[in-house]
């Protein structure tokens, strides 16, 4: 008979990172067109930690969790296109919880892709929620083409040092900001220029050749100083709201100013996935932790210090 139950890493309420608790929960069954996937990583992202602490609009307890990689263990009626014992990564169901941070998650067969062979489930499990904020941020929403010059803020971090190689990939010229310890790290990742945010100001070293695109995952005084840097009629890409005041200087000089929310992309993942397979693009790790130490993770994410993806490893 097949255990009805499974572990994870349950959050009892909103708080701190100590209400996260490692616990017995029931197994989930994979209803049509979905799979359920035995969980060997699962990614620790900012939206975790947020929705943490937050809890706003959701009933607890929960599991928290988007980022998935691992074995199809069982699948729903109607799916052709993945078999049990397929590997694969996903982030399914975004902005709804599928409950990453457990043993299994059952979400629809086509909001997952296959894993590279190339990658460790915990290097695929990093990848996915950043990889689509950083592609559909810069390619569907910024525009990004060859040639242009473009600039990646908080280009060590999860979703920015994926957003460099992106860019790279499509033969663009690439400025990230960093700090200086990270400068070698950014460079190794394919970045032209690197600016130490602590000690330089972009707005500063940039004023005299503007960029095309800007990507932004920190948002606040950052979006606004931004478009000091961007030639008219760029493109400034933000994963936070955009400022009032950005949006009316954008309007004026005819800058595309976007906030963009992330979705589940089959067609986006699978991009990814092929520049990972071409060598073209990478998951650096900062830290791996066990499932039953979700909360040193995400202390260790709520530091802002990470270089690179912050992993639970489940299996």
């Amino acid at each position: 008979m097949t255990k009805q139950t499974m572990y994870a890493a349950v959050a009892k309420g909103p708080g701190g990172p100590e209400v996260l608790q490692f616990q017995e929960v029931p197994r989930p069954a994979p209803g049509r067109t979905e799979i359920r996937v035995r969980v060997h990583a699962a990614g620790v992202n900012p939206a975790d930690w947020k929705t943490r602490a937050e809890g706003r609009g959701l009933t607890f307890p929960l599991v928290l969790g988007w980022d998935v990689a691992g074995v199809v263990e069982a699948v729903g009626a109607g799916v052709t296109w993945l078999r049990v014992g397929d590997e694969v990564l996903g982030m399914p169901k975004f902005p709804v919880l599928p409950g990453a941070y457990a043993e299994y998650v059952v979400a629809p067969s086509r909001q997952f892709v296959r894993k590279p062979k190339a990658l460790s489930f915990e290097q695929a499990a990093g990848l996915p929620l950043a990889a689509l904020t950083a592609w559909q941020g810069l390619v569907e929403t910024g525009g990004l083409r060859s040639g242009q010059r473009v600039l990646v803020h908080a280009a060590a971090g999860g979703v920015g040092h994926l957003a460099v190689q992106i860019a790279k990939s499509f033969g663009a010229y690439v400025i990230g900001t960093a700090s200086a310890p990270k400068h070698e790290f950014v460079r190794s990742l394919g970045a032209d220029e690197v600016i130490d945010y602590r000690t330089d100001d972009f707005v500063e070293v940039l004023r005299d050749q503007p960029v095309d695109v800007v990507f932004d995952p920190i948002a606040g005084d950052t979006g606004l100083r931004s478009l000091q840097v961007l030639k008219d009629g760029g493109s400034f890409v933000s994963i936070l709201s955009v400022a009032p005041e950005a949006a009316l200087e954008a309007e004026r000089r005819g800058i595309k100013a976007e906030f963009t929310l992330v979705e589940p992309d089959r067609l986006g993942l699978t991009a990814i996935t092929d520049l990972v397979e071409q060598g073209k693009l990478r998951v650096e790790l900062d830290s791996v932790f066990p499932l039953a130490d979700a909360a040193d993770a995400h202390r260790r994410g709520e530091t802002n210090q990470a270089t690179g993806k912050i992993v639970l490893r489940i299996l």
